[in-house]
């Protein structure tokens, strides 16, 4: 049977053909459809590249009001590099630094930010809390402000990396939930007014390299949770009020690089665990308390650069072994109880600029390599017991020997002046740091020659200055060690305190040549570099001692405390007794206070004019030589009046013969 195929009938392909334009028309569509939303989500995405996400422009919004900032400008996108979101630096503000930085690589084109650095703007609200809605944020620098309160307990949900609050007014306890911050590098406090412990959970930081606790009011011992911060390339405690000694688990920092420990309140001595330190290029403890010790073993430091181990008790020789270090720039000893000689050896020292033994006992000859140095060297030999030489011509202007050789000896005379005096005194009148002025009938002696780090010349027979230090961590300038006022002055006298004697460490004033008996001594200060006002400027503390006659009569002394405020005049008057024809004011400054407001190198005693008067009266000079000149006249009249009553009375002038009768 043969099965003839089915041929469709004309209506059948028309519906057919229907069907499939149906199908086309709604495909098309679709296509459309779908080309239209990728256009619009192209364009949307567009409109997004390069800007930053909408919910941390809302977060900066908040952030300006947490902190007091005004001047963001809001109708621009925060990372379009606008001069109010990044400000170009000036040399005229070098504190100030005010820029948001983004990275806008993530996918989509959409910006976050990293780092924001609002630096010198004396903004004056708290810290700001809403930082934790910028997840992206690795980087917040907020130093030198006048930001109050406390570290805000939502940061410990950050994911901060560098923190930097220096310089601020900031209270309390720190926190023990910064702890939380597990991925923290670099954190810096410094210049606040925290106070209490030290919270164990810092412990927790293992990835922090950076710490600074420095010029704070923190107490107690350090926790031994700190340990564990085993990646710690730098460490700063300084002036602070901790208890006990340096902690023996220093030993757990084997990469340190930098300590720094000056009048911490530690006590001595220096734990024997810090030769396991062999990576330090920096070392810099002062002003231990306790008993003393020997010198600690720092052979292992080859690259040591910067040493400093002043005011820590300690005895014994010099250590042969630092000698030897070849990248030693700075030697500092000062203020221990070292004793015997100096090597004679120091060939290996190729690169030492600087070295105070001030106040040892150290003996034998100075070593002649000391003495040989070119000025561009810097020595100080003063307060110790070195064989006594020298001629005039070895005090130079970078090498100190104010007293090398007095070894405790206030009857031995001072170094490059003569043995003698042209004449008594019984006054000295010193404007400090400034010219010769004239108050009243008083003549003070000018005061102007540039200090410097090691220096002692004597320009005159009565008075001599001695400088020692220089300011760490800056470049030495002629403002370290004289200072002219920041504002205009308008106390009684103001010629005495527009400019002021600084020092970073010690400053002498040696007056010889007044006769034995007591004095009354008036010392003037005014506080003319810094500022109390409502800014990072007002948030130094400059604290020293001074010593009369080797007794402290200030200790731990603040000019603005005691003038109640800067540019206010405080005299402290003292009475010195003289006994062996000589006069020591002594300032030095002893690791308190701080050093980085209202700039850095901020720091040390300051001192504006002395007044030195004796109690006796002096002897009247002219009326002495009235007296004698009287009687020189009379006494001769008087014998020959003498003379001729005698002759009158023998008769030789006739008198007796016309008695006779």
């Amino acid at each position: 049977m043969v099965v003839k195929e089915r041929i469709p009938s004309s209506l059948q392909r028309k519906k057919m053909a229907a069907a499939v334009s149906d199908i086309l028309r709604m495909t098309f569509s679709l296509l459309m459809l779908m080309l239209l939303m990728l256009c619009m989500k192209a364009i949307k995405l567009e409109a997004q590249s390069g800007l930053l996400a909408r919910d941390e422009v809302d977060a900066l919004l908040e952030i300006a009001t947490q902190v007091g900032k005004k001047d963001w400008n809001n109708n621009v996108d925060p990372c379009s590099n606008e001069t109010s979101w990044v400000t170009p630096t000036s040399s005229q503000r070098p504190m100030f630094d005010n820029k948001v930085v983004c990275d806008c690589s993530f996918p989509g084109g959409v910006c976050h930010i990293v780092s924001m650095f609002l630096k010198g703007q004396d903004l004056a609200g708290s810290l700001p809390k809403s930082i934790v809605k910028l997840p992206y944020l690795k980087n917040l620098d907020l130093w030198a402000n006048y930001l109050r309160g406390n570290i805000p307990p939502e940061w410990a949900n950050s994911k901060l990396e560098i923190l930097s609050i220096a310089v601020n007014r900031l209270t309390g306890s720190i926190p023990s939930y910064l702890g939380r911050i597990s991925t923290l590098k670099y954190l810096n406090i410094q210049n606040n007014m925290f106070s209490g412990t030290v919270p164990p959970e810092l412990g927790n930081l293992v990835n922090l390299e950076n710490i600074t606790l420095s010029a704070n009011n923190l107490t107690g011992e350090l926790p031994l949770a700190l340990a564990n911060l085993t990646k710690l390339k730098e460490l700063r405690l300084s002036s602070n009020n901790f208890v006990g000694r340096i902690p023996d688990f220093i030993r757990s920092w084997k990469q340190l690089d930098k300590l720094e420990i000056q009048a911490g309140g530690f006590s001595g001595p220096i734990p024997s665990s810090i030769s396991l330190l062999s990576a330090l290029t920096e070392l810099r403890i002062s002003n231990l308390l306790g008993d003393g010790s020997k010198f600690p073993n720092l052979e292992p430091m080859e690259g040591m650069t910067y040493l400093m181990l002043s005011n820590c008790n300690l005895s014994g020789s010099f250590p042969r072994y630092l000698t030897g270090m070849t990248r030693l720039k700075v030697l500092d000893l000062s203020f221990n109880r070292l004793t015997g000689d100096l090597p004679t050896n120091y060939d290996s020292l190729i690169s030492l600029e600087k070295m105070y033994f001030t106040r040892n006992m150290l003996t034998g000859p100075i070593p002649n390599w000391i003495e040989s140095r070119n000025t561009r060297y810097e020595f100080d030999l003063s307060y110790n017991s070195f064989t006594e030489s020298h001629s005039a011509t070895t005090c130079k202007e970078t090498l100190n020997l104010f007293k090398s050789s007095w070894g405790g000896n206030y009857l031995k005379p001072v170094e490059c002046l003569p043995d003698y005096c042209s004449k008594d005194q019984y006054s000295v009148h010193i404007n400090c740091g400034g010219p010769q002025t004239t108050i009243g009938n008083t003549i003070y002696e000018a005061d102007d020659e540039p200090g410097g780090a090691t220096k002692y010349v004597p320009k005159g027979e009565v008075w001599q200055l001695s400088t020692t230090g220089h300011v760490w961590d800056i470049r030495p300038s002629a403002d370290d060690y004289i200072a002219q006022n920041k504002s205009i002055l308008r106390m009684n006298n103001s010629e005495l305190y527009t400019n002021a004697r600084l020092t970073p460490l010690s400053l002498t004033y040696h007056m010889r040549c007044l006769v034995n008996g007591k004095y009354n001594v008036k010392l003037h200060f005014a506080e003319i570099v810094m500022r109390d006002n409502r800014s990072f400027y007002g948030l130094g503390r400059r604290i020293f001692d001074v010593y009369i006659q080797d007794k402290v009569v200030l200790k731990e002394f603040n000019i603005v405390k005691a003038a109640q405020g800067v540019d206010k005049v405080y005299i402290h008057k003292y009475t010195a007794l003289v006994t062996d024809r000589e006069l020591e004011i002594r300032l030095h400054w002893a690791g308190k206070g701080t050093t980085t407001s209202p700039k850095i190198g901020i720091y040390g005693p300051l001192i504006s004019a002395i007044d030195v008067e004796s109690e006796f009266k002096p002897p009247n000079k002219g009326k002495r030589k009235r007296l004698i000149v009287a009687g020189a006249v009379v006494l001769p009249l008087f014998l020959i009046f003498i003379l001729l009553s005698a002759l009158w009375w023998k008769g030789y002038l006739g008198g007796r013969k016309s008695r006779d009768p």
